[in-house]
């Protein structure tokens, strides 16, 4: 979970001691890899399980996580995320062998079965998925910013690193989304199933670059993140949204390369764990700086392996999907890992934990067959296959060893399920566990269906049947029932949506209600151009906005027949009678935080047809009597069916 004892730096002397901590703890890193003071003779995994939680009724997120945690006390495994609506919890670390993916899957089921009856009471439930499909911007202001000083410190520090004006979003698939935030907690709509695996110090650069080459294709089936704010985007969009969250670059005339804080990396290591630590301290500034300070080299003349408490909390800011992590066993004895971040939450625990035993598996087969995957791919090709996975997920292809072509269906089951069943094997994992995960492996990839293939298609079928905000939330609807059920996500029928008992869109905000996909017109444009407008997209409403995007007016389809009915085309300005000469000129509209019923309330009040939502003087959407038509229709259609 990270050092949660941390502080800014408030002077520059706080910095300067930092940095001196910081490079004593690479000497003392370096000093017990030479002396071999690292536990070598033990192999463990462990996970950790990040979660939203969403209310029972709206399945919107409730931001109930610190309540949540005092009825936790005594469970030292639960802790908080970045934001108030998101818990996480920590597994028990196991020795690779025998049951143990099994006891990880039990162990996962009965922490999260632990919490779910302490939701009750807040009327809550968790959903485990990548990105929660009912998030909205809203969800990730400063406002539901977990309390804790490290989290205040580590947005207050990205910040003050910014370039540019803002956090911005841009992301591309079936849809698009553009959007900036003044806030690093964007980040916050990400939750994962991150799978740690001890390694021996003399292994650590062989495997460390066989995770390299895996993570595309371990992604590519385990893709579960597909929609945000409503767009359905990449397969697996925790990938560009968790850096450009972060991303404090801005674009510049130059072409001066500067390095993202969530990155693939930048090559192959091949030294040792040094390798990317020193790199990360030389392409990043420190953010945050613990508490407490160490001196390494004075616990290592003590013959304590030390903390390395500022090396930890540097690593801790800088996020590399496949992370080197330094521990302290219970034994006194130091260890290595890696993390593989990639992993999203759900769809179920089963398929979590089947995409933990095909990373694992595969990760001691490849290194039983190939004692340096540099000599098999480029770093390039592996760069490449990670960007080509998180976009396309399972419909991917890629370039393997040798410069093969192959689509990552094929890849899966023709070369890295058995490569995974192997290093299982070499293990000694038991052979019904591998039965079962592998076969959840393979089924997924035979039906070519992943979590991410599955919330496309619902959505995208939901969405043509009703709003937006509706479809979104009968699709985690869907989620929460087949979750409970523990059905491996393959197996997912696509939701109607008589599934959802109930609806209640009273609570929405203007800004999840409003149409976006705007038409407008400039204030000198002609009347004549505004009325074929109007006709060809069948709108009865046209914002009139300035170069800037600010609202200027507004034209109405009753406007447009006041002025044909009453005025013949004027022969002196050749019929050219510009919008300005007849629009609305101030406008009555609404904010995007109102609720939909203080619009309503409003258009009813002052008998409107249409209110523009304008943010700052920006025009940002428009909502009409024919959204709340819509609404009121699907409501009644509930109400008969019930």
């Amino acid at each position: 979970m990270g050092e949660q004892r941390v502080t800014g730096f408030n002077d520059e002397a706080r910095t300067q001691q930092f940095v001196y901590n910081l490079l004593r703890d690479v000497q003392a890193l370096e000093y017990m890899l030479q002396n071999d003071w690292f536990e070598s003779d033990i192999t463990r995994i462990g996970a950790e399980q990040e979660m939203c939680l969403v209310d029972t009724r709206t399945l919107k997120p409730a931001t109930i996580a610190m309540e949540v945690l005092d009825h936790l006390k005594q469970y030292p495994w639960a802790g908080t995320e970045l934001a108030k609506f998101n818990l996480e919890i920590n597994m028990d670390p196991h020795e690779f062998t025998g049951s143990c993916l099994r006891i990880l899957e039990e162990e996962t089921i009965g922490k999260l079965g632990i919490i779910s009856e302490v939701l009750k009471d807040f009327k809550s439930q968790i959903v485990l998925t990548g990105i929660l499909p009912t998030i909205r911007k809203y969800d990730l202001e400063m406002h539901n910013l977990t309390p804790k000083e490290r989290y205040f410190h580590l947005m207050d520090a990205l910040r003050s690193q910014l370039q540019g004006n803002a956090f911005e979003l841009r992301l591309h698939g079936i849809d698009e989304l553009l959007v900036k935030s003044n806030t690093p907690l964007l980040e916050a709509a990400n939750t994962s199933f991150q799978v740690h695996l001890q390694v021996a110090p003399a292994n650590f650069v062989q495997l460390y670059n066989i995770s390299q080459a895996l993570v595309a294709p371990i992604m590519a089936l385990a893709a579960n993140s597909p929609i945000v704010f409503g767009r359905r985007l990449w397969h697996e969009s925790r990938i560009a949204l968790f850096q450009q969250a972060l991303d404090v670059r801005t674009t510049n005339e130059h072409m001066r390369e500067r390095s993202p804080r969530v990155s693939f990396g930048t090559d192959w290591i091949s030294e040792s764990i040094l390798d990317i630590y020193r790199e990360d301290i030389a392409r990043f500034r420190s953010l945050i700086c613990p508490e407490t300070e160490e001196d390494a080299m004075a616990e290592i003349a003590a013959g304590r392996a030390p903390y390395l408490r500022a090396l930890q909390v540097h690593n801790s800011t800088v996020y590399r999907w496949n992370r080197p992590c330094y521990g302290i066993s219970p034994n006194g004895k130091p260890h290595l890992r890696i993390e593989n971040r990639v992993l999203p939450a759900g769809p179920t625990v089963a398929d979590e934990v089947a995409n933990a035993a095909f990373w694992l598996g595969a990760m001691v087969g490849c290194a039983d067959q190939c004692p340096d995957v540099r000599q098999k791919m480029s770093w390039e090709d592996a760069r490449d296959n990670f960007e080509k996975s998180a976009r396309f997920g399972i419909d991917s292809k890629f370039t393997w060893f040798h410069d093969q072509k192959i689509s990552a269906v094929d890849l899966i089951l023709k070369d890295l399920v058995p490569l995974a069943e192997h290093g299982l094997k070499l293990r000694n994992v038991d052979t019904a566990d591998i039965d079962r995960y592998m076969g959840i492996i393979k089924e997924r990839a035979m039906a070519h269906q992943t979590g991410a293939r599955w919330q496309l298609r619902a959505f995208t079928k939901l969405k043509k049947e009703t709003s937006a905000d509706e479809a979104l939330t009968v699709l985690t609807s869907a989620i929460l029932k087949n979750q409970h059920e523990g059905k491996p996500g393959h197996t997912w029928q696509l939701p109607e949506l008589a599934d959802l008992a109930e609806y209640r869109p009273s609570r929405l905000r203007v800004e999840e209600f409003m149409q976006t996909d705007l038409f407008t017109v400039r204030k000198d444009d002609l009347v004549d151009l505004v009325s074929k407008l109007m006709d060809w997209r069948k709108v009865r409403y046209m914002p009139v906005e300035d170069t800037k995007g600010h609202l200027s007016g507004l034209i109405t389809s009753r406007l447009l027949l006041r002025y044909y009915s009453q005025q013949l085309p004027n022969i002196e300005n050749n019929g050219r009678m510009a919008v300005q000469d007849i629009m609305i000129k101030n406008p009555i509209t609404v904010d995007p935080n109102a609720t939909i019923i203080e619009a309503l309330q409003k258009m009813r009040e002052n008998k409107l047809g249409c209110l523009p939502v304008v943010k700052d003087g920006e025009l940002i959407g428009i909502i009409t009597e024919m959204d709340f038509l819509r609404i009121s229709a699907r409501l009644i259609e509930r109400l008969e069916n019930t």
